[in-house]
């Protein structure tokens, strides 16, 4: 029988379903992102930043939040572009 005719069984293997759900490139990047949300959270002191023209005064966990969003929806949009 070719793979696509096996038939699967209801409960299933569940080392088999979650092999490949823990690569180590996926590894690597929970920990990049933990040890960014760590290093966002520790610096909570207020700064100023200057968007071109105004000066706003915000904590920096606020503005490193932000820029990491940014960074990662930037990141998404040219992975997704790639993938047309």
């Amino acid at each position: 029988m070719s793979p696509k005719q096996t038939p699967r069984t209801a409960g299933g293997d569940t080392s088999s379903r979650f092999a490949g759900a823990f690569t180590p490139g996926r590894i690597a990047m929970i920990a990049v992102a933990v040890l960014t949300l760590v290093f966002i959270f520790e610096n909570t002191r207020e700064v100023k930043i200057r968007l071109l023209i105004p000066e706003v005064i915000m904590p920096l966990y606020v503005a490193l939040l932000v820029t990491a969003l940014l960074g990662a929806a930037c990141g998404y949009y040219v992975a997704a572009r790639r993938r047309k």
